[in-house]
């Protein structure tokens, strides 16, 4: 074939692929908006902002804001995350070892889920239900859980301020707090009462379970032949550990059940071996109650292996990983969440105590009330149990 004809070949030939290339696009343009028909309104949205908006707009900023937009919609701990985050995450570089113990939650604000104990915020009087206005010198209205608690950490020994609301918005607080390497105690116990063990779980790590099960040997020695289980304001830690713990007092069942996008919720259950500790259990949750710290109170709850009493807890049961994007940019996506044992919501949704007492609120930088209103209630039910 010469090359003349060759390229009245091409010539005639090029309309019709490209005729053909662009009419499946716009098939498939069309099978998606006849799907997402809210695609057609943001298309209009964006040019109308960058056509009539009375000034000139940057486009590449109106598109973040519409991505944090679409993320931070789903639930607090989904979000769109820089390129930056994005690259941080993927070099899996360890984070400074200076922290103020806090966990938070988005509303509005940043807010505060839990603090640890003995942690700086902790000592700094920082309590479930704290809006974190300002980290530094930057708002948190438009931050992300995952940027916030990235910015809260840095080396030991330096110090950042938070702006803090309690109640009343137009008295917000600023404090200097100094980061610290916060050590990690799971667990601590005590006789509460006669007979009567106390247990403090105040996170959930690999190790929880086994310094679980030595501290409740350790009370049982002392004469305890009923516990205290104590998971108020404890946050965050492995989905894993909270399973574990679980394990040591459910000997026969349904743990939890996990949930992802398609197919059926898959059942995590007891194994041979589980449910050592047989002692009554009443088990104490609050609104700072979060992540492993429920999905292991439902699994007692579940199946009837304590009492819950307290708070209504958070919902916060998911589990999220990074989606990157062929920009650089990314998405932290819950992937899974968990159920109940039975099946329900819990992600989202919390569990309810049977014994339902508020925790009373505090004026900043007050102390908290003594006598503890939930702890009694529970050594209260015991005794009455043991009389029965």
């Amino acid at each position: 074939m010469s090359s003349n004809i060759r390229r009245v070949v091409l010539w005639i030939s090029a309309p019709v692929i490209a005729f053909a290339i662009a009419g499946g696009f716009l098939g498939r343009v069309a099978a998606r908006e006849d799907t997402y028909p809210h695609l057609r309104v943001f298309y209009d949205v964006v040019n109308l902002i960058t056509d009539r908006y009375v000034e000139k707009t940057d486009i590449d900023k109106v598109m973040n804001g519409a991505m944090h937009g679409l993320a931070d919609s789903l639930d607090p701990d989904s979000t769109f995350l820089s390129t930056e985050l994005v690259t941080q995450i993927e070099a899996n570089a360890p984070q400074p070892a200076g922290e103020l113990g806090i966990d938070l939650t988005r509303q509005y604000w940043l807010r505060v889920i839990a603090t640890r104990d003995g942690s700086p915020a902790a000592k700094a009087g920082l309590r479930t239900g704290d809006y974190v206005r300002v980290i530094g010198d930057m708002a948190t209205r438009e931050m992300s859980v995952f940027e916030g608690m990235r910015r809260l950490r840095g080396a030991p020994g330096t110090k950042v301020s938070l702006t803090i609301i309690r109640g009343n918005t137009n008295d917000p607080h600023v404090i200097e707090l100094t980061r610290e390497a916060v050590p990690t105690v799971d667990v601590t116990t005590r006789i509460a009462a006669p007979g009567v063990g106390y247990l403090r779980v105040a996170a959930f790590t690999p190790r929880t379970a086994a310094q679980a099960k030595t501290g409740i040997a350790e009370l049982t020695r002392a004469g305890a032949t009923s516990l205290v289980v104590d998971a108020r304001r404890t946050s965050g830690g492995s989905n894993d550990a909270g399973l574990a713990l679980a394990r040591l007092f459910v000997a026969n069942g349904t743990l939890a059940k996990r949930q992802v996008r398609d197919g059926e919720p898959q059942t995590i259950a007891t194994t041979a071996g589980d449910g050592s500790v047989t002692m009554p259990v009443k088990l104490l949750v609050d609104n700072g109650t979060s992540g492993a710290a429920e999905i292991f109170a439902s699994a007692l709850v579940g199946n009837k292996r304590a009492e819950l009493i307290g708070e209504h807890t958070i919902g916060r049961a998911g589990e999220q990983t990074l989606v990157k994007l062929p920009d650089g940019t990314g998405l932290w996506l819950t992937i899974a969440k968990f159920l109940t044992p039975a099946g329900e919501p819990l992600h989202e949704k919390g569990l309810t105590p049977s014994v339902a007492i508020d925790v009373p609120d505090v004026e900043f930088g007050q102390p908290e009330p003594t006598p503890d209103a939930m702890l009694d209630k529970a050594l209260a039910l015991l005794a009455e149990n043991k009389a029965a």
